[in-house]
């Protein structure tokens, strides 16, 4: 199976140059930098201990800024890389600059190009996030005797059946883990029946703060323009739930005139057909890249730019989280929490399941299992004026995380130093 992996590989690479030419056209791929994926690497590899941090895209990265921001603190660490593959990831990593941090892009998991990325790199230790599992990256991690970790990770009963029907090469892949981290219970007990040798409990990173809420801020003239207007968010959607929000807002448009929606797609790439599809509804569109004002016959606000979401979590105290309604299983509802927004979501949210057992208790997220009752928590909850207070206990229970996450890396690196 593993050679026929390497075979997948090897076409993918033979038919690369038009796979990126395609995906430079639809804006998903930087027109210089994809270079990097074929270890081409944009920038020089500073002297010194050097860390590395791998995630997928942005919610991985954004994941461990607190914990970079810490490391970033020991004097024995020179350099911290991080990786990862998409090109939204790199453009919301941009505003997290550093002296000590580096952002390049995941090469291809080949032999040959993970071994030139790790040559050229040297880390002392490599850090990847959440679902991030590299057969051939990781093959050549543990020849160089590096340590591997798999931080905040995250294993779904959906990925874990395609793992075990492979049992003898997934086995052989996880066995190359040193330390695993899981997020949750469910990761915990598959990570087990994987064979990974050594699995430590601290919990989800993702309950930590990545930007203070003071810092969060957004212009004074969208406030003036939606000033003495309800208005409510609709994140990281997915393919038809924007139509369906769409809807919503002409429901509820009834009982609250003026009622502003913002949608933010998890996809900006998809914002033409997203703004057809709500025009279609007859509904008044704003794109945010546009930069055109807000009237008052606006209805929506599309936010089509990168890295601005938790600005619109501040101000709105109700956020609707997507692909819930769709079967993509959910999105983190974390970042909305530690800003007091009231989350509202369908039934869909298996890649989360613990955390939103945990906000729901809590009475911070509130499920809909059909397009009424969804109207209808959108509605009472728009009737609040004021921020959810039971956020409080998610930041107590994110720094204890962050805290204890740190003090575990910083402790490794140190035992490496040692060792060297």
């Amino acid at each position: 199976m593993f050679f026929v992996y390497q075979i997948i590989i090897i076409i993918i690479i033979l038919f690369s140059p038009l796979i990126i030419l395609i995906r430079i056209l639809k804006k998903k791929e930087h027109h210089l930098r994809f270079k990097e994926k074929f270890s081409l690497n944009s920038k020089l590899r500073p002297k010194g201990k050097l860390i590395w941090f791998h995630g997928a895209s942005v919610g991985e990265i954004l994941s461990i800024i607190p914990l970079v921001r810490n490391l970033e603190k020991n004097n024995k660490i020179k350099t911290i890389l991080i990786t990862s593959s998409t090109l939204s990831s790199s453009i919301v990593y941009k505003k997290y600059k550093s002296k000590k941090t580096i952002h390049q892009f995941f090469p291809i998991d080949s032999f040959f190009l993970t071994k030139k990325f790790l040559d050229y790199w040297k880390p002392t230790m490599a850090i990847f996030i959440d679902s991030e599992i590299w057969p051939c990256m990781f093959k050549n991690i543990k020849q160089k005797r590096i340590p591997l970790l798999l931080l905040n990770a995250r294993i779904t009963k959906k990925s874990f059946k395609r793992w075990i029907k492979f049992k003898k090469i997934s086995n052989y892949i996880f066995s190359k883990i040193d330390i695993a981290y899981p997020q949750n219970h469910e990761t915990l007990n598959y990570l087990k029946k994987l064979k990974v040798s050594k699995i430590k409990t601290i919990g989800n990173l993702k309950f930590s703060e990545n930007e203070k809420e003071s810092l969060i801020q957004i212009n004074k003239s969208f406030i003036n323009e939606t000033k003495n207007r309800k208005i409510w968010c609709a994140s990281s959607t997915h393919s038809n739930e924007e139509a369906i929000c769409g809807q919503i807002h002409l429901n509820l448009k009834k009982k609250y005139p003026g009622l502003l929606t913002i949608i933010i797609p998890r996809h900006t790439h998809r914002k033409e057909e997203v703004k057809n599809d709500l025009e279609k509804l007859g509904l008044d569109v704003v794109l945010r890249s546009s930069k055109l004002p807000i009237k008052k016959r606006t209805d929506i606000y599309l936010v089509d730019t990168y890295g601005e979401t938790k600005k619109f979590y501040k101000i709105c105290n109700t956020v609707f989280l997507g692909g819930s309604v769709t079967r993509h299983g959910g999105q983190n509802p974390l970042e909305a929490a530690r800003l007091g927004s009231t989350i509202i979501h369908g039934p869909n949210v298996g890649n989360f399941k613990e955390v939103y057992e945990l906000l729901s208790n809590a009475n911070i997220t509130f499920k809909a299992n059909n397009i009424k009752k969804l109207s209808k928590l959108v509605y009472y909850s728009l009737r609040k004026s004021s921020k959810n207070t039971k956020f409080l206990k998610i930041k107590k229970i994110g720094k204890k995380i962050l805290t204890t996450t740190t003090k575990e890396i910083n402790n490794i690196l140190r035992d490496e130093i040692k060792k060297a």
